[in-house]
Order: structure tokens, then sequence, then C-alpha cells
């Protein structure tokens, strides 16, 4: 017996030796690395691609890449991704030859894209977009708009961060998430008459929307969407600019739980102007669509209406802490959510610690908030608060915007 548990024992450190020495090899070693072949592709740039590009970049890249105070597409510490993926900055995608990506073909791109692998090799964690199904001409066009003169990507000399990845996303994608195939037959562009298909198409490929609104990003499926645990039943716990859980929605047609009940004119007016049918504000990440038109809008409905209905009732997220209020400009500025994209510091995604600088009175101030696509540009995703925000809270709720900007540029 005492020569057993002497052999038992020797079996199991050797296991958990074998194990650690594995763990390890993989926590010093990084991401893992793929042969990149090389892809002959030279994109023609014309205005209808580089336009196309703008906004398929507005959707799929800003977010994580634009820098909220120049705009441009130097990279960003991605404070919205949760803290077990790692400490985790956005690279540099602008013009510039060694900081960015001026130096690289078209080709070397096209894979990136497709596959998820950059081109000395190594892998590209899952919260970086990769599009392998997505039409060819779709690719092109953010080619041609990574190529053009849009001041969004015009060459900036800023140095990357280095990302610090967690050993779980070391794991995660070498056992997980694997890169996909880059395709070997030209990808056509769907019928866009054809709203299941065409929706399918949005939501699955190019938007990725099952990605967040799916039970988790550790048992998402990239390759088979339908797979995806909780598929649009949403739960996925994200985090905001403050580090506060947000669930997302589930918007599978579940009439208790999910959006069931609601029509095509609810879901595109819901789009549009980022409130719900019940008049509450959507909650960063997710934020309006300028530019999705009403077909795709109506194709994404289509679509979304035939998912399997998931009765999964969403935990309440908490934003702030309303004991914590000081002020009533501050409670305002939390009673509407304004710090799920601004940030408690007005230094968030949408970076609004210039306001009291660019817009000198508070009637402008409030016009801002009231009409932003007016001065910020149709494409802003900010939601339009003319008829929400109540007119005798404005007062406060601009001193309030303005005190931000003065203790962020002390």
């Amino acid at each position: 017996m005492k020569k057993f548990l002497k052999y038992l024992l020797i079996a199991v450190g050797g296991i958990i030796l074998i194990l650690g020495s594995v763990a390890l090899y993989i926590n010093m070693s990084g991401l893992p690395t793929y042969d990149t072949p090389k892809i002959d592709l030279k994109v023609e740039v014309t205005p209808q691609r580089v336009e196309r590009g703008r906004k398929i970049a507005n959707m799929l890249c800003r977010n994580c890449h634009q820098n909220p105070i120049t705009k441009q597409l130097t990279g960003n510490l991605m404070v919205d991704l949760p803290k077990e993926f790692g400490d985790i900055h956005s690279r540099n995608i602008t013009q510039h030859p060694t900081k960015g990506i001026g130096s690289w073909t078209d080709g070397e791109i096209a894979y990136l894209l497709r596959t998820g692998i950059r081109r000395n090799g190594r892998y590209a964690p899952p919260y970086m977009i990769k599009l392998p199904r997505v039409p060819d001409e779709d690719i092109y066009s953010i080619i041609a708009y990574l190529r053009s003169d849009d001041p969004t990507v015009k060459a900036a000399d800023v140095d990357n961060i280095e990302p610090k990845e967690s050993f779980l996303t070391k794991i995660l994608c070498r056992v997980v998430f694997k890169p996909f195939e880059y395709p070997q037959q030209k990808i056509a562009v769907p019928d866009t008459n054809n709203k299941y298909e065409y929706g399918k198409y949005l939501s699955n490929d190019l938007l990725g929307c099952y990605e967040c609104h799916s039970a988790d990003f550790k048992t998402m499926d990239d390759h088979f969407p339908e797979k995806s645990e909780g598929y649009f039943g949403g739960g996925n716990a994200m985090v905001d600019y403050n580090q506060r859980i947000i669930y997302t929605s589930n918007i599978t047609p579940d009439k208790a739980t999910g959006i069931g009940n609601w029509t095509e004119a609810d879901f595109i007016r819901t789009m549009r102007t980022g409130f719900n049918p019940q008049g509450k504000p959507l909650r960063y990440p997710m934020l309006t669509e300028a530019d999705l038109t009403d077909n795709d809008l109506s194709a994404l409905y289509a679509f979304i209406k035939t998912v399997p209905a998931i009765n999964h009732q969403v935990p309440t997220s908490v934003l702030f802490d309303a004991a914590s209020d000081k002020t009533e400009g501050q409670k305002i500025f939390h009673k509407y959510s304004c710090q799920s994209c601004h940030g408690e510091s007005g230094a968030g995604f949408a970076n609004l610690t210039q306001a009291n600088i660019k817009y000198p009175t508070n009637d402008i101030l409030k016009d801002v908030i009231q009409h932003p696509k007016n001065y910020l540009g149709e494409s802003t995703k900010m939601l339009t608060w003319a008829g929400v925000i109540k007119d005798e809270e404005f007062e406060p709720l601009c001193n309030y915007v303005r005190e931000l900007g003065k203790k962020y540029n002390k």
C-alpha cells in the first residue's frame, strides 16, 4: 500500500509539473503565431469605396481605435474590455509608416481582417474584429478608406502601447479561438432585397451583433454564430468607461424578456434615436448607428425576429451610486446615463472635457445636447436629447459639464 501511494504521489507530481510547465510556456510565449502567406491584392481607391469604408469603420473600428480627443485612429486604452482579458490598448492604424499601418500591403490588411493574423504572424485575440464572411467589396472598401485622405487615418506619429494579455486570453487563443481560413473564392455582395439573408449577413458577419448580445464572449462561436451560448439572449457582462458592469440586452423575439413586442418601426426608431419604446436611452457600448439605412435596419429586424426566443431576464445594470451625487448637475448627468459614454470624468469614449471651451455659453451647449447632429455631423453616435431632458434641467447640467472640463484641464 505504501509503495502504491508513493508511485501515485510521483505520478500526480509529474502531472502537476507537466501542467505547470505548459502553463509557464504559454504565459511566457504569449499569443500563438501562424504562417502568413503573401496575398496578391491591390485595391483601387474610389470615392464610393472610401465612403462605404468610412461607414463600416465608424461602426466597427472607431469605438476601439479612435483617440477621443484627436479623433484619429491612433489607438486607445480599451477600458470597456473586461479586465479578465488583460490590460489592452488598441493599435495605431493610421498611415504612419512605422507606428501605423502605412507600410502594410493591401494583401496584409485583407489577411488580418479575414483571418485575425497580423503580418508578423501573431494572432489577434477575439476583441479584434474579424470579417471572414463579408463580401470582398466590403473588404476593399475598408482598405480604400484606410488609404484615403480622411483626417482620421492621416499618418500620426503616435507610439503603440503594447497590450498585456492575461493568461486567460493566451489560453483561450490557443484552445478556443482559432484563426479563420482565408477565402479561396470571392464572396459576393448579398441580395439586399432578401431581408432574411441580408439581415443575417449584417448581424452575424459584418456587425457581429451576436457577439455582445449572446451569453458570454468566452463561449461565443465565431465560426458558427448560431451555436453561441445564449444566442441573442443577452446577459453578457460588459463594462463601461467607469468599469461598471453593463449586461447586454435580450433581443430575441421573447415577448416577456426580449423584444418580441417591438414592431419594425419601434426597432428602427430605437436604432435611430437611441431611445427604446419605453423612452429609456441605450447604454454604452450600445450606440445609435446613423450609417445604417432604413433598409439595413428593416433587414436586421426581419432576421432577429426569426432567431429562437429565449426567456432570459437580464440582470439590472447599476450605472452609478446615487448617494455619491454632490450637485444637482451631477444628479442630472447620472439620471440620463451621460457617464456611460462620457465617463465620470468627462474623458470617456465621447470626450466632453473641451466642451466648456468650444461652446462658451450655456445656450450653445444646450443646443449641442439637444441637436448634436447640427454640430457633430450626421454620423455622430450621440443621442438627440431634444424633448427628453427637461428644460429646467439644462442649466445645472451645462454647469456640471463645465466643471468637468475645468477639473480635467487644470
